[in-house]
């Protein structure tokens, strides 16, 4: 049985903090691994996926300061706006570059290699971040925070990552279509330059504690 959001801030402050702490480990985990398979594979796709990982946890890491900050000094509004923002930044930084490495596969007709390590990682992901996103979404709410927001949508941007992982490699291992994964980063990298617009222009919180 799912377990339901807390209807408090002090509750959902602290369902917050273990969903960001699981969220930190497994993508340290699957960093690791996707760029050593990457590495064993010759395969930038799967070095690029460690990559967006390590982008992750840095988002995770930004929105884990934000909650201590609520905890030492209680919510303050322009904590969450520097939060949120960072965010941002790190969302255009996904886009930057799996444009770019998309991009760049696309002209020089790079091949990845098969890897069954980076299928199985990518499928495990892809079951796993949709509920982690689902989970975040339902505390923004009653934490009142953007920032929370931001970073759980983060989180789905690596669901769909690693679907389109997942669609590469595994129709490169069985078809041979090359081209199909850096398609989809392509279209993962558009979905992450528009989550930058939004995140950075989102307006002010307005259901805060301190609003």
């Amino acid at each position: 049985m799912a377990l339901t959001a807390p209807t408090d801030r002090a509750g959902a402050v602290v369902r917050e903090k273990w969903l960001t702490a699981a969220t930190i480990g497994w993508n340290g985990i699957e960093g690791v691994i996707a760029i050593a398979a990457g590495i064993a594979a010759g395969s930038v796709s799967l070095i690029g996926f460690g990559l967006d990982s390590g982008i992750e946890v840095s988002a995770a890491l930004i929105l884990a300061w934000r909650l201590a900050q609520e905890r030492r000094t209680g919510c303050k509004q322009d904590v969450d706006k520097r939060a949120q923002r960072l965010i941002a930044l790190s969302f255009a930084a996904l886009a930057l570059y799996v444009g770019i490495a998309a991009g760049r596969d696309l002209l020089l007709a790079n091949r990845p290699d098969e890897s069954l390590v980076g299928i199985v990682m990518a499928a495990l992901s892809l079951a796993i971040m949709p509920v982690l996103a689902r989970s975040k979404r339902r505390l923004a709410p009653v934490m009142g925070s953007r920032a929370v927001e931001a970073e759980a949508n983060q989180t789905v941007l690596c669901a769909l990552m690693s679907g389109g992982l997942l669609i590469g490699l595994g129709a490169n291992a069985v078809l041979g279509w090359w081209w199909a994964d850096p398609l989809a980063g392509l279209f993962i990298a558009a979905l992450a330059a528009r989550e930058t617009v939004s995140v950075w222009r989102a307006e002010s919180l307005e259901d805060t504690c301190c609003a």
